[in-house]
């Protein structure tokens, strides 16, 4: 479900499972491993689950930042965290 009272989409566990698994190759041939912090800037989308998935495949940490903060409070959040990759 979507923010949009319209906006919905459905998808397999089967399908879930194929872009969480190209979604951890992307992030380990980015240099990600197991205990690495990453941030997540996402709206609620698809995507977003596959990345917290995919992370959590790996081992790496993450902290999802809701879409509509500012800059500055995604700023402090990143540093706060000592990420080493930001989702957007």
């Amino acid at each position: 479900e979507g923010n949009e009272p319209g906006d919905s989409m459905k998808i397999t566990y089967s399908e879930l499972l194929h872009k969480v698994c190209q979604f951890a190759n992307v992030l380990r041939n980015q240099g990600v491993k197991k205990g690495d912090r990453i941030s997540i800037y996402l709206p609620m989308i698809l995507e977003l689950v596959v990345a917290m998935l995919a992370c959590a495949r790996i081992g790496a940490l993450h902290s999802v930042v809701f879409a509509g903060f500012s800059a500055e409070s995604l700023c402090e959040r990143i540093l706060d965290c000592g990420c080493s990759l930001l989702i957007t």
